[in-house]
């Protein structure tokens, strides 16, 4: 695949991008955000690997401009920063995954394969599901809550989608990971857990209950 690697630190960017090319992808790197989104409109590129943190221009701006601007290439952000808030703000900010590094070029390779996998991800526009309040429309790609507009990141309507197809059954970390981010293995990180979170905050914004179910060990259940 066609990849683009923002990274400030020459030496690790210089490492990953052998590794990646050893793996049998073409690797452009961007030392800084600006320079990326330079990159992004004058070459193709199946995927963004992107550090958190980068001189003149962060990496959560970065995605930011790049969604923006239309561009919807899946963004794995790269970063030393691997508290809990971190990570929602990188995922709130438009990334389709959130990597603590050092992470083996192997394990990176799998996650934009999968993110690409994902990116393929449609649905039929004739299509409307509902489940309780919530009404979805996957063609038109909006989603209501007892008549209210939902503003809904990509991957937050992906996961509302999924659970309101099976909604009044319980949906494992495992089937959300493989249907929502093409995931076939279990990732070090609580991407699903972050995101339900966030998801969460936009469904009872207005006080609303959570329509949300968690049960412990086994996954999460939207109430039909």
């Amino acid at each position: 695949m066609d990849l683009l690697l923002v990274e400030d630190d020459a030496d690790y960017a210089d490492t990953l991008r052998s590794e990646l090319t050893a793996l049998d992808h073409r690797v452009v790197v961007a030392p800084t955000g600006p320079a990326a989104l330079v990159e992004v409109e004058r070459d193709r590129f199946d995927a963004v690997i992107l550090d958190r943190m980068l001189p003149h221009l962060d990496g959560a701006s970065v995605v930011r401009r790049l969604r923006d601007n239309g561009h919807r290439l899946p963004v794995l952000m790269l970063s030393a920063l691997g508290q809990s808030d971190q990570k929602i703000d990188g995922l709130e900010s438009g990334a389709d995954d959130y990597v603590v590094k050092p992470t083996p070029a192997a394990e990176l390779d799998a996650r934009i394969k999968a993110l690409v996998r994902a990116r393929a991800w449609t649905d039929d526009g004739a299509e409307t599901l509902r489940a309780g309040d919530i009404t979805i429309s996957p063609g038109q790609f909006r989603a209501w809550r007892d008549g209210r507009p939902l503003d809904l990141a990509k991957l937050e309507f992906k996961l509302l989608t999924e659970l309101a197809r099976h909604a009044g059954s319980f949906l494992t970390r495992a089937m959300l990971l493989e249907r929502v981010w093409g995931y076939d293995f279990e990732p070090a990180t609580n991407i699903v857990d972050a995101q339900v979170r966030m998801l969460r905050r936009k469904l009872t914004a207005d006080g609303a209950d959570d329509p949300i179910v968690t049960k412990r060990g086994i996954g999460y259940m939207l109430r039909g």
